[in-house]
């Protein structure tokens, strides 16, 4: 309670606490993405459910990961060498899940291009029941590698676990407030869809780089991905402008 109390009259502590808020809501827009992505292929009565639960496992992961600290540090010690550089189970974890990424996204990019694959019947495959269990299961997996990714940051920057506590609580509190006006703008938008999963693939590739070590700043990926949902909102409006210039009623979001 003692400590408790010093870190409430730090001035310090609350800064730690404003910055990392800051970083792990940052970090969950790609958590985010993919579930609005995933979520939007699901029949309309089920997604915000999907969602609810997708966001929920997230905060429980990364709970779960927070009160285990001392396993979550020992993935970072080397586990074997390959060619002079050691792997981690956190290398491991984020190659994997950056290659299931890749894939994913790759995979849905496919779908909207060749309509006519095997996703051709898409709305009797959304409302299979097997889609729901395998959307979780999905949202699940990719969890897994963003929790690690967020909790190994959160330790990087404080050593107090109340204040990364109170960070991820807040970040995963944004992200579900934010989750279903996301999913509804991206689904109403076809070009956004295609820019988000092009955000994935980019994500993807960061996350393998990063288990291969080869650190790839995330200023640099979130300045990318800014610069082009800018551009993208500006061809947006110019699109629209030219519509009601043209006198064509935009379609209704």
């Amino acid at each position: 309670m003692e400590t408790l109390l010093a870190l409430l009259r730090d001035p310090a502590a609350w800064a730690a606490l404003a910055t990392l808020v800051a970083m792990e809501i940052v970090l969950g827009i790609d958590n985010l993405i993919f579930i609005s992505i995933l979520t939007n292929k699901l029949p309309e009565q089920i997604r915000e459910k999907a969602r609810r639960i997708g966001i929920g496992l997230a905060l429980i992961m990364r709970l779960a990961l927070l009160a285990t600290i001392a396993v979550i540090v020992a993935l970072t010690e080397p586990v074997f060498t390959v060619l002079g550089k050691g792997i981690s189970w956190r290398d491991m974890i984020l190659i994997a899940g950056g290659a299931f990424l890749v894939w994913k996204a790759t995979r849905e990019i496919h779908q909207h291009v060749s309509p006519e694959t095997e996703y051709e019947n898409a709305e009797s495959a959304r409302s299979a029941a097997p889609g729901f269990a395998a959307a979780i299961g999905q949202i699940l997996v990719l969890d897994l590698v963003f929790s690690i990714d967020s909790i190994i940051t959160a330790v990087g920057m404080t050593d107090h676990v109340p204040i990364m506590f109170v960070a991820v609580i807040a970040a995963v509190v944004v992200m579900l407030v934010a989750a279903t006006p996301l999913a509804n703008f991206i689904n109403q938008n076809p070009t956004i869809v295609m820019l988000a999963l092009a955000f994935l693939i980019m994500i993807g590739m960061t996350l393998i780089a990063d288990g291969l070590g080869h650190h790839v700043p995330k200023g640099y990926i979130y300045t990318a991905m800014a610069f082009s949902s800018a551009v993208e909102g500006l061809n947006m409006l110019s699109r629209r402008r030219r519509a009601h210039a043209a006198g064509i009623e935009p379609p209704a979001h």
